[in-house]
Order: structure tokens, then sequence, then C-alpha cells
């Protein structure tokens, strides 16, 4: 494998462009991997507000339906995943309250509606997370192992991070770990998702989560050795050699989001579909690959791209989705 990996940063590149294709259909494996279920506690942040005559936010600025929106996201990521990942929501809580920011501070519907149509929100925005791990004693549950990891729904400027990790060992989730909280037995992730937004931000967070979780597990791998960083090339910092990018860069990308850039690059992003072969087969992509310039479907391209068959690599195994899914496994 290293004297592949040596052998692929000299490869000679193709002269002439392959056809796009959509999402991989299939992938090759004589190891697949058994599917998982991971149990979702769902809560809502959705309150009433008294001078609106009861409405929910949803209700009075149109925003989505997180039970539509937590479909449409446990579907997407059991197609990116091959039907690895089958999310099962356990639980719903509805919270019909306004979680305290980190100096206290809590909005009221009337506050919080005069706010936004006002565009002059609180500050500080963050939420105090402490005070909401003890509101839902999300550790005592989790011990009690009543869930595999928590989404909170909410409102924007709610003050979530888009991913964050509780417990023992708690590491860096595309934010700082919840503090206080490192007697818990074990690590499990809270997702936040604001319904204002809709799915493809959704799996944004949860690519963003991917980053964090995957560059721990290769963080004490010498170069030669660090799939991740391989996997994470695109042409911009790796000019003829890019494979399948990141959350922000596609193998084309020329800077943030830019996700329709219709210049054709050289990339090995198949190879990623044959893990752990990796052929060195390159060809041409651009922006048709992952759907134009759409947020969604560039997400879950990226995501379809990552390994989930049976065996190790340089020690670490090769269901990437494991880690993610799991952050217990990770070292």
């Amino acid at each position: 494998m290293i004297n592949f990996l040596r052998r692929l940063l000299n490869r000679a590149l193709p002269h002439q462009p392959a056809a796009s294709h959509p999402l991989p259909l299939a992938r090759a494996s004589s190891s697949p991997v058994e599917p998982v279920t991971p149990r979702v506690l769902m809560i809502v942040h959705n309150p009433p507000v008294p001078s609106e005559g009861g409405r929910r936010l949803t209700e009075i600025f149109g925003w989505n339906d997180p039970e539509r929106l937590a479909r449409q996201y446990i579907a997407d990521l059991e197609q990116a995943s091959g039907g690895y990942v089958q999310y099962r929501i356990v639980e719903r809580i509805d919270a019909d309250w306004f979680p305290p920011k980190i100096d206290g501070f809590r909005y009221t519907g009337e506050s919080y509606v005069a706010a936004w149509r006002s565009r002059r929100m609180h500050e500080p925005d963050r939420i105090d997370y402490v005070a909401q791990v003890k509101a839902f004693d999300l550790i005592g549950r989790y011990e009690r192992d009543e869930f595999d990891e928590v989404w909170f729904f909410s409102f924007p400027y709610a003050g979530d991070y888009e991913s964050t990790m509780v417990g023992r060992d708690a590491f860096w989730c595309n934010s700082p770990p919840v503090p206080e909280t490192g007697h818990c037995s074990g690590r499990f992730v809270i997702m936040a998702f604001n319904y204002e937004r809709d799915v493809d931000c959704m799996l944004e967070n949860f690519g963003h989560r991917v980053e964090s979780i995957m560059s721990r597990v290769f963080a004490s791998h010498p170069p030669e050795q660090n799939l991740w960083a391989l996997f994470t090339r695109y042409d911009k910092t790796h000019p003829g050699q890019a494979h399948c990018g990141n959350v922000h860069f596609a193998p084309n990308s020329e800077r943030d989001y830019d996700w329709g850039n219709p210049r054709p690059v050289i990339s090995y992003c198949d190879d990623w579909l044959t893990f752990p072969e990796l052929p060195g087969r390159a060809r041409w992509v651009d922006c048709r690959e992952w759907g134009g310039g759409d947020m969604r479907l560039h997400h879950l391209w990226w995501l379809s791209h990552l390994p989930r068959v049976g065996g190790a690599t340089f020690g670490v195994g090769n269901n990437w989705w494991s880690y993610v899914i799991d952050p217990n496994l990770v070292s």
C-alpha cells in the first residue's frame, strides 16, 4: 500500500475525459458490513407564542417541519451509506421553551419574534450546553442505554453548534466538546439543526462531523499512511491529483462552496468505490458529477464515496462510517 501511494503521486495523467455518472449504485467488496440502527433522541425547541395566537415559530415564519426534515435526513444518510446507517428516532421531546444562553439570557416568545423581525438578536448567541445536558438528563439517559446520539431541532440563533461531543475523552467535533461531562461513561454526539434551513444544511453538519472524526482517526498516522488526507485532496491544493475533496471543496472547486464549477479536472474519486483497492483510475470530472451546484446532491455524492467495507488498512477499519456513527470506536 505504501509503495502504491508513492507511485500514485507520480502517475501520469490521462488525456481524454470519461463520461460522468450519478451516485454509485454498487460497491465492489468481498466483505460487506452489516447495517447499524443508531437510536436517536430528538428534541424540538419550537415553542408557541401567545401574542401570535399560540402559533409555533415554524407556523409564524413558514419554516420547515422538523419531522419532515428528520425523515429526509434519515433517508439521505441511508442512501449515501449504501444502507449501512439506518437511524431510528426512539423518542421525540417537544421542549416548548427557549433554552438559555451562556450568560443566562432566555428569549420569550414575544422577545424572540421581535428580535427576528428586526434582526437584532441577543449577544452572546452561544447556547449553554451544560444546562441543556442537565435539563434533559442526557448523561443519565445515555448511561441507561436509552439512545446513541441526540438531535436538537431549533430556531435560527438558538446558539447551537452544528455538532458537538459529550462524555469521557470527548474531542473536537466541529466544535469544542461539552465541558463538565467527562464523568460520562462513554461519548456521544449532539447534532443541532436549524429548521429555517433544509436538509442540505443538515447534511453539511453531518459532513463536518465526518471531517472532524476522521481527522482524529488518522491524526497519528505518517503522511504516507494518511488515507483521509488522500481522500480529501482537491485540485486547487493538489493539481492533477484530486480525489474526493471535502465538504466545502469539490474536486474542482476554486473557493468555498464552489460546487457548481464546470471546470474539468483529473480526479481519482472512483478509486474509493473499490477501497481498500486503490487502482489509480483517474478520469476527468466536473460539477455534473455532484449535481451541478446543488448543495444536497454534492454532499450525497461526497458521503457516498466514504469507505464502508470490512477489514482494516494501516490499523484503521475500512468502514469509516463506523467511526463517524460511534465515536467510542476512536482511540
